[in-house]
């Protein structure tokens, strides 16, 4: 690969998806990201059409169109940055971009019954929930924090991509092993009473999403950036449903209850039109 500098987009996508991850951070050869950014790409690892993963009940859409969705969260700062695109490596401007996240401790906004004893109330709350529209290169970026974990699940952010009022992608994104670690470890908003049970290689959505999953990752001097190449079909539809699918309740001890419960589905309450949503605005 080191020597291969593909010439057309469609043919850099295939390259950079047959190209091997890391066990540890996800890096590219210096040819992989002169072709990526040749290409406009922000990360070279990425998957022709990203497989779509499930939702998990955790998903509601409080229509709060910002690119800082931290509320005041603590843990390491981190950019999230996703670049959408389709099967030529053609960036997808105007797509919808939605994500949603654990805090340090494992739990989500807007549940209740969560934590280890499950007796932690979220409802009403919105943290680390936010929609961004794609720039003109297909390009979201969200300030948030690094995830923590729950029992069950390895560390991961939920997003998912819409073109119209069609899911196109439900899809999870995954972080290195060893820097989750070191992290949970070492900083004190990530420190729990409980082990973490699952890593990336016992995980079975995460090995279901495979390696065009794993971001690209970097350390700056506040925080860490994350870069995640999405190719989407235009015109696939979700298997985890458009807006409104109706779908299961948590269980009991929200996400501490072990691995990834059923699928809620998307509940936008209505019709979508990227005209509806106004950046830097809570909606």
């Amino acid at each position: 690969m080191s020597d291969f500098l593909p010439t057309s987009r469609r043919g850099l996508l295939r390259a950079l998806a047959a190209a091997p991850v890391a066990a540890v951070f996800p890096m590219a050869s210096r040819a992989q990201d002169a072709a990526a950014a040749s290409a406009g790409l922000i990360s070279s690892s990425v998957c022709l059409v990203m497989p779509e993963t499930t939702e998990g009940p955790y998903y509601i859409d409080p229509e709060l169109v910002r690119a800082d969705i931290t509320e005041e969260k603590t843990g390491v700062p981190l950019k999230m940055q996703i670049q959408v695109v389709d099967a030529n490596c053609t960036p997808i401007p105007e797509a919808r971009v939605d994500i949603w996240h654990c805090d340090a401790q494992g739990n989500y906004s807007g549940y209740a019954n969560q934590g280890s004893d499950g007796t932690v109330n979220t409802e009403g709350e919105t943290f680390l929930r936010g929609t961004l529209m794609a720039d003109e290169s297909g390009i979201v970026s969200f300030d948030t924090i690094y995830p923590g974990w729950y029992r069950g699940r390895t560390t991961h952010i939920h997003y998912k991509v819409f073109l119209d009022e069609t899911t196109v992608l439900t899809s999870q994104i995954f972080f290195p092993d060893a820097l989750s670690q070191y992290l949970f470890e070492n900083v004190t908003e990530y420190e729990r009473s409980g082990t973490r049970d699952t890593v990336n290689k016992t995980d079975s959505i995460a090995q279901d999403a495979g390696d065009g999953a794993y971001c690209f990752i970097k350390e700056q001097s506040d925080g860490y950036v994350a870069a995640l190449v999405v190719g989407v079909n235009p015109d696939a539809v979700s298997s985890e449903g458009g807006m409104g699918a109706p779908g299961g309740q948590p269980p009991a001890g929200g996400p501490q209850g072990g691995g990834e419960p059923p699928a809620q589905g998307g509940p936008l309450g209505g019709d979508w039109t990227p005209e509806g949503l106004v950046p830097g605005t809570d909606n």
